[in-house]
């Protein structure tokens, strides 16, 4: 979902595409190459959690996703020659307190870029079940991978210069320029589902179509049809569920990051 007050704003342009080519000018040719086997050890922590058992085991599932997400991103930056920091993983149940302000957890997973922290209510997977028409351990796996996707965006100083960029712009244009951060994102999770299956063989049959359902359930058009019966792309914040699905399927098929620029992509 959407990375808590990942800041976004206008003036961006070659400003932020160096920024991204500091991690996209690796040889592509190279980075399908690269094999590995790290052991991804992000702090975990929980925060007024009222942990059910089969949520604990989501909650070791989670973990493992974003050890294999830092495994990756280990690799692609150290290919690049720029340092990963790994992200910390919170666990809450109904609120939390980040470097972001105080949240409900109806605003969703989201990455905060205070403290570098992925925070998720547990809960949530039973939304996508239920509410979203999205179940499957994969459909959580991308959303994990996506907020990660935020947190290399933050690391690249991405979002900051988007986020300075904001006192430029309308609403509407601040939107749009939301829009590609977030799509970009969803390529970064495609970009890791693509090297940890060449890594770790992560994918069984049916995960990616379950992925594919969770973007397409949280796609803005799709989410607008449900809430208010028609659609106003001008206040779209992530993406329409095409869009979503094709950045997200676009990492996935081709793992090159060199393909991720949102920000100059003629047509998102």
């Amino acid at each position: 979902m959407s990375g808590k007050k990942m800041a976004m704003g206008g003036g961006i342009g070659t400003i932020i595409v160096v920024v991204v080519a500091a991690l996209m000018g690796a040889d592509p040719s190279a980075l399908l190459k690269m094999m590995g086997t790290g052991t991804g050890q992000s702090a975990v922590q929980k925060q007024n959690p009222a942990i059910t058992a089969e949520q604990d085991e989501l909650a070791k599932f989670v973990s493992v996703v974003l050890a294999d997400t830092e495994d990756v991103w280990r690799q692609l930056f150290q290919k690049a020659g720029i340092k990963y920091e790994d992200p910390n993983l919170v666990l809450f149940s109904g609120s939390v307190n980040s470097a972001c302000g105080f949240t409900s957890a109806a605003v969703g997973p989201f990455y905060c870029p205070g403290d570098h922290k992925v925070y998720i209510d547990l809960a949530f997977y039973e939304e996508m079940k239920n509410k979203f028409g999205a179940p499957g351990d994969f459909a959580m796996a991308y959303v994990v991978a996506h907020e990660v996707g935020h947190h290399v965006q933050n690391l690249l100083g991405i979002s900051d210069k988007v986020h300075r960029a904001r006192s430029q712009l309308t609403k509407e244009e601040y939107n749009q320029l939301s829009v590609k951060l977030e799509l970009q994102a969803d390529f970064f999770a495609g970009v890791w589902g693509h090297h940890a299956q060449k890594m770790k063989n992560i994918l069984e049959k049916g995960d990616v179509q379950e992925a594919m359902r969770a973007a397409n359930a949280i796609g803005d058009d799709t989410l607008q049809k449900k809430s208010q019966g028609y659609v106003v792309p001008d206040a779209f914040t992530h993406g329409s569920s095409e869009q979503r699905m094709r950045w997200f399927m676009k990492g996935l098929k081709t793992g090159d990051l060199t393909q991720g620029d949102t920000f100059t992509a003629p047509e998102l």
